[in-house]
Order: C-alpha cells, then structure tokens, then sequence
C-alpha cells in the first residue's frame, strides 16, 4: 500500500473515520468536537504519520468546507440586530483589526522586517475566521447582541485583511498608482453592491417558481454561493468576502429551521466543514520548534500579537456597550481563530518573498493555536450565556402543540413551513401534529383512512429535511369540524394552523362551515391561512388590529409570535390601527420581545383601511389580521366580511391570527374574554 495514501476510496474512508471517532475522543477528553479535525490533521498530515498528503483534493474540499462556514455565517446572521447594532459591529470591526495589526507591525519591525512586511504580518493577524461559529449556532445564541456584533465585525476584518495585502502585494510589485487604486475601490463596490442588490432579485423570482424543489434549491444556493466566490476572485479579492456578501443576500430567503436551511447546514457540518478543519491541521510542522530555537521566541510573539489585540478589542467593545462577561468571552471566542484570510495573506507573502518560513511556521503555529482557543471560548461561555437568557415560563401542565389540519396536499408544504417558523418563535420541542380527517362512516371509512395515512407520509419526509418530528393524527367522523375538535381536545393543542381557499360559501359563513365550526367550538390559538408564495420571498408584514384587540387575553403573546416570524423572516413590520389608541399599541410593542420595531399607523375608519391602506399592499406583502371571534370584546362585524375582502382584492397573502381566550366564560357568557367595565356598556359597531 502506498504511504501517503493515493487510492481515492482509502482517502475518503479514513477521513470519514476521522470525522466520526475525533469528535467523539475530544467529547471524552472535555475538549470542543471540532477541534478533533484538526488535532487528526496534525497526527496523519505530511509534518505526521505521513498518511494523507495535502493534495489538490484535500486542498479542494477544505476550500469548499471555509466557504460553507462563512456563508452560513452569512445566513444566520441576525439582520434586524446588525442594523440596530451595525455601529457596534463597525466599531468591533475597526478595533479587532487595529489592535492585533499596531502590535504585530511594531513586532515585524523589531525583528528586521521591511515596512510593507511587517505590515502585512500585522493584517493577517487582525484577520479572524467565524472557527466557533458553529458551536454557537448550535446553541442557539446567533441573535444574541454580543454575538452579532462579532459577526458583523467579521466581515470588515477579513475585507480589511484583503486590501492590505492587495496594497502590500502592489507596492512590492511597484504597481502602486492612482489607476491602482481607482481599480480596487471601484471593482469592490460593485461587487458588493452587485451581489447584494442582485441576487435578492433572482432569489425572489426562483423561489417563487420552483415549487419546493429540494435539489433545485439546493443546488441554486450552491450556484449563488460559489459564483459570488469566483466573482470576488476576479475583482482581486478572497473567495470568502464572496461567500459572506452571498449569505447576506440570501439571508431573508432561507429561514432558520426550514428544510433548506437543514440541507445547507448539514452538507456543511458533516463533510466540507470538517474536511477545512483536516486540512489545517495538515500544515502544522511540530519538528520546526524542536530544530530552530528562534522559532519560539517569534512563535510567541505573533501568538502574544493575536491573543492580547483581540482580547483588548472585545474587552474595549464590551465595556463601552455594557456586555457581560460571558458575553465578552464569546466575543473573544470568535474573533480568536485564525485560518482563512490569514492563510491567504501568508501563503501569498511567503511567495512573494515578504515572509520566511520561520514566520510562516510560526503562523501556522498562532493557527493551530487559535483554532482551539476560538471553539473552546464560544462553546463554555456560549453554552453559560445561552443558559444565563431569560427564559419564558411554558406551563408544564399544557405544553405548546401545533396541530396542522390537511386536506389538500397542495398547501401542505406551505402549511408546515409555517408551522415550522411558529415552531420556533414559541421555542417548543414538541413535534407538530399534521391531521387528516375523513369524513365517513366509521365502518366505511378504510380506504379512505389509507389514502389519508398516504397523504400524511408525504409530511414526514418534508418534516424530516428541517429536521422536525412530526405526530400523524388520523380521525374519522361524520363532521370535519368535529373531528378537528376532538383530536385539538385529545392531544391538549395550543395552535392550530389551517389552510383557507377563499371562499365563504355564503354571506353568513366567514371561511366555511368546516373552519367556522372549529373556531366556535375551540379557545386556542388559530392562524386561517391563505398564502400563495413561499414565506422566504416575503418583504414586509402588515398587521390589522381592530378596536379593542389590546384587550384580549392573548393580545401580548399574538405580538410576541408575530415579531418572532418577523425577524426569522427578516422583514419590516406595519401596524394598521383601526380606531383606537395608537398609544396603547406602541406602549405594549414596545416591552415585547424580541426587539422588533412596529411601525404604527392610525386608520379612522375601515372605509379608509380599504380605501387607501390596503390598494397599496404589494404581491410580496402577508397581511395578519388579528381578528376575535363572535362575542368577545374585540369582536366587529367588519371582522367576518374583512377576511373575503381582502382575498378578492387580490392582495396577495393573508393569515388571519385568532389569539389564544380563556377557557372560562366571562361575565357576558362570552368566550374567554374579561372585558373591561368602561367597555362593558358600550361598545362600538360603527
């Protein structure tokens, strides 16, 4: 057998060995898993065992592994947060990069480096790759302030990173000139610009149009993806600023826990990204400190450079924002590892002749180094930060359920994409309960319970590609509606979420005699759906909240719910108030999380709401109305006729939200509303 190993099956298998019992070993030892990849690297790399050489092929996929972790980073950044903190991210970003840069510059020329050398050491030093992103996208703190502020801090560290080496590699070519710089500014502004305001287009128009093809899909991100990579390379920067600016693009279209967005995290985490992790740990030369002495002392220094800079930037950024301290340790956990810009900076400066091989040993030490300070600081503080946030109070004895009525497998997926989103906005581990019911005989009805039961299969696969578990509910009764009832009653629901075509089949129904039976016979939450385009391609939420709705009993967790589905979905929020307290509203938004910003606006009337507000609602708009049913406190008869209205004017996407009531009558033998006494002798039908 050939040592290294030149037969591609031996290859791959031993690297999937790798990846399986490394994590494992490190999880014994108390060590983070992903630093088991690279520890593999070092043992079986060329400077090892010498089993696996750093190939073109090794090389290859441990690009493609960096490229994933920065656009996923992309993806899961929290835009609603970056735009409320980008101050702090800029600030972050200008000081991770000043501090290690100003110390490593001051070093380079200690040790009898050039100027343009020493400031190039001092640019891969301010680098740093998103190494412990991963732990803390597993632990679900991506939102966090501290955590965003990192993350957008990245992307000006690296963009720095690579226009300083563009600088350094033109002044040692003495090709430094006004044409020079003319060049550089204006390809990297259209690129960025390019890819951030072109690609949303395109992902409107796909998204709209592949009818939730999992491959297509998939393989269009991929497109996405390594075109803004192959893009930035023409333009003279790094595929990675690429890959971030095609996260960002693609960020409002792939929501958090949906298939796609399981596809890409899981094609990443289980194959390239480890394959990364491999490859780094394939440059590191243990022999070089044992024979060169020296080799320490500038080991040590450029390590001090990383290690002191990056822990006074996030110490700095931490106390002028109040963070705490755990939130300054993640912080310093992401911005510590070292790999993509600074292998890129240093592989070109050991080419060009600015650094010798004792730096660049040295780098690559400071990288091994990095690369498992960054994880294991994200990780132990990420996991006491994710368990010190304030945590809703969910009453034990009724846990949140979401029941998901089919009967037309045409709006299936849509319906679950939604339950998927109302999944995570409520934080709950339950599984989602899709149910079909027949409407048959009970001694009649086998057939009809396996054609059902097909159906509902259907639903287990697409759950299964987010990576959620579903509960299949079968009823057969001679009543739709009752069969819907019983089965939220048997299975404690707290959410039902259900599809409406439209029609009202008469003046007197409001969606149909199967959907107005259930909402009289039930006090849960309700979402009646009407919604024609996938959730991703939505840009804007705009929310009806009629007279008195403040009022109900499941007012505040409405709100809460809504500004969740808002921020995974990244779009703005308009609040149409009709006749009522614009105060009140903009009171009760405001101590709600998460911090979503409502933009309140006051409507006199529901001629007016028709008239001027609703014309101007566009096809990419999901209109919510916050409706109540007959007899409590918010309810209005414009309420039941709204709903047809809106779908006849074509206004393109609708959910109307019925919060949660009381299961006690009030005092008017309504339906789970208190009603308040300046109300209770006066109410407004006008």
């Amino acid at each position: 057998m050939n040592i290294p190993l030149q037969e591609p099956v031996l290859i791959f298998g031993l690297a999937v060995l790798i990846f399986l019992f490394f994590p494992i070993l490190m999880g014994k030892l108390r060590i983070p898993s992903i630093i088991g990849p690279i520890v593999a690297g070092i043992i079986i790399g060329p400077n090892g065992l010498e089993l696996l050489a750093r190939d073109q092929t090794i090389e290859l996929l441990g690009t493609v592994g960096l490229l994933f972790i920065i656009f996923i980073a992309g993806l899961e950044l929290d835009i609603d947060g970056f735009k409320k903190y980008r101050n702090r991210s800029i600030l972050f970003g200008l000081l991770s990069f000043s501090f290690p840069l100003i110390l490593a510059t001051i070093v380079g020329l200690w040790l009898g480096f050039s100027m343009p050398a020493a400031i190039l050491l001092g640019s891969i030093v301010g680098s740093h790759t998103l190494l412990g992103f991963p732990a803390v996208s597993r632990l679900g703190i991506t939102k966090n302030k501290a955590v965003t502020t990192a993350l957008g801090g990245t992307l000006l560290t690296d963009t720095l990173a690579m226009l300083v080496l563009a600088v350094v590699t033109g002044v040692s070519k003495g090709n430094v000139g006004f044409s020079f710089w003319m060049t550089l500014i204006i390809a990297t502004t259209l690129f960025a610009a390019g890819t951030l305001l072109i690609t949303p287009y395109l992902s409107k128009w796909f998204f709209k149009s592949s009818n939730n093809e999992a491959a297509l899909e998939f393989n269009f991100v991929m497109a996405i993806l390594f075109v803004s990579g192959a893009i930035a390379l023409f333009v003279g920067l790094q595929p990675i600023i690429g890959a971030f600016l095609a996260g960002l693009a693609l960020n409002r279209y792939i929501y958090d826990h949906g298939p796609l967005m399981n596809r890409i995290r899981f094609t990443g985490n289980a194959l390239f990204i480890p394959f990364f992790l491999l490859s780094v740990g394939m440059l590191m030369d243990l022999r070089v400190l044992a024979t060169d002495p020296s080799a320490w002392i500038v080991t040590a220094l450029v390590i001090g450079t990383v290690v002191v800079g990056k822990a006074l930037a996030s110490w700095v950024t931490s106390k002028i924002y109040g963070y705490s301290r755990n939130e300054n340790r993640v912080i310093f956990g992401l911005s510590i590892s070292q790999a993509a810009a600074t292998l890129a900076s240093t592989l070109v400066g050991y080419q060009m002749g600015l650094l010798n091989q004792q730096t660049v040993n040295a780098v690559i030490v400071m990288i091994l180094l990095t690369c498992i300070l960054g994880p294991y600081f994200s990780e132990k503080y990420g996991r006491k930060l994710a368990t010190s946030q304030d945590k809703k109070v969910i009453d034990e004895s009724l846990p949140e359920r979401i029941l998901i009525p089919l009967a037309n497998p045409n709006t299936m997926e849509s319906l679950l994409d939604l339950g998927f989103v109302m999944k995570k906005a409520k934080k709950t581990e339950e599984p989602l309960y899709p149910l079909t019911v027949v409407q048959k005989d009970l001694k009649q009805a086998s057939n009809e319970v396996a054609q059902a039961e097909r159906m509902l299969g259907h639903t287990v696969m697409y759950a299964s590609g987010a990576d959620v578990s579903v509960k299949l509910l079968t009823r057969v009764d001679r009543n739709i509606g009752w069969g819907i009832e019983r089965a939220v009653t048997e299975e404690r629901i707290t959410t039902i979420i259900a599809g409406w075509n439209g029609a009202s089949e008469g003046s007197k129904k409001v969606f149909g005699s199967i959907i107005d039976n259930f909402l009289e016979h039930t006090y849960q939450r309700t979402l009646i759906t009407n919604i024609g385009q996938p959730l991703s391609t939505m840009e804007r939420l705009i929310l009806i909240f009629p007279n008195n709705v403040i009022f109900k009993p499941g007012f505040e967790d409405s709100i809460s719910i809504i500004k969740d589905i808002a921020s995974q979905l990244n779009t703005e929020v308009v609040g149409l108030v009709v006749r009522d307290q614009l105060a009140s509203y903009e009171k009760v938004s405001e101590r709600i999380r998460p911090g979503i910003k409502i933009d309140f606006k006051s409507v006199e009337s529901w001629e007016a709401l028709y008239e001027r507000e609703l014309d101007v609602v566009k096809a990419n708009d999901l209109i919510i109305l916050i409706s109540a049913r007959r007899g409590t406190v918010a309810w209005h008869p414009e309420l039941e006729a709204l709903p047809s209205k809106i779908i006849s004017k074509k206004h393109g996407n609708l959910i109307v939200f019925y919060p949660t009531e009381m299961k006690e009558t009030d005092i008017r033998g309504a339906r789970g509303t208190v009603v308040p006494k300046e109300l209770l002798f006066k109410r407004d039908y006008d």
